[in-house]
Formats: C-alpha cells, structure tokens, sequence
C-alpha cells in the first residue's frame, strides 16, 4: 500500500497528545459499540470528552487510569447524542478490533507526541 507524502509542516498540524481516562461509561445509542471516555489532558488542555470502539478488548474498568494518545485539535464532531472533543488513536488488529496506542512509561497529560 502506497500513501501520499506529507511534509514536516503538515505532520506538526497534528496535535497528538496523552491523557489519563478518568470516566468510562456505555455508550448504548452507539451505532457500533462504544464507550463514552473523558480524558485529561492536562493543565493547559483540560478534559475532552470521545467515544470509542474498543469494547471488543477493554473493559471499562481496565480503561479507568489509563494513559492513551489522543489528537486534540480536531473540530468538534457530533457522534449520536455525544459530542467528541478529541481522537483516541489505536491500531487495527486483523479482527477489525481496536487496540489503543499508549505511552510504555507514564508521561505528564499533555505532553505532545513528536
């Protein structure tokens, strides 16, 4: 699979940053299952609100704590009755499941990817 190129500039746009997940519910008017998430991240950012499909592989209190990468600096999107502040990232698994991409050490909520 052959993607398009973008320039440095472009990537620098993209503001991926991490949060700690502090409330995980339901989210059963969901068209696919899903999880409402508020993540913090941090002082300068404060909390966001999603939504995600990963109910395949997390429980929700597995979720409660847990470090995760989002992008913050996309517009609001409205998601059924919720609307969604940010972008949790993940990998597709073959199964067409969600595995979350996460930090491998604990950062400051906030801190950017780069």
């Amino acid at each position: 699979m052959r993607q398009e190129l973008i320039s440095w500039d472009d990537f620098e746009q993209v503001e991926l940053r991490v949060g700690t997940i502090v409330e995980v519910h339901d989210f059963p008017e969901a068209r696919k299952p899903a999880y409402r998430l508020t993540i913090d991240f941090g002082e300068a950012i404060g909390l966001k609100k999603s939504s995600a499909q990963i109910t395949t592989r997390y429980e929700k209190e597995q979720l409660l704590g847990k470090q995760v990468i989002g992008v913050v600096n996309f517009p609001v999107k409205q998601i059924g009755p919720v609307q969604s502040e940010c972008l949790v990232t993940g990998f597709y698994h073959p199964d067409g499941s969600v595995i979350l991409a996460v930090p491998d050490q604990a950062v400051p909520n906030g801190s950017k990817l780069g």
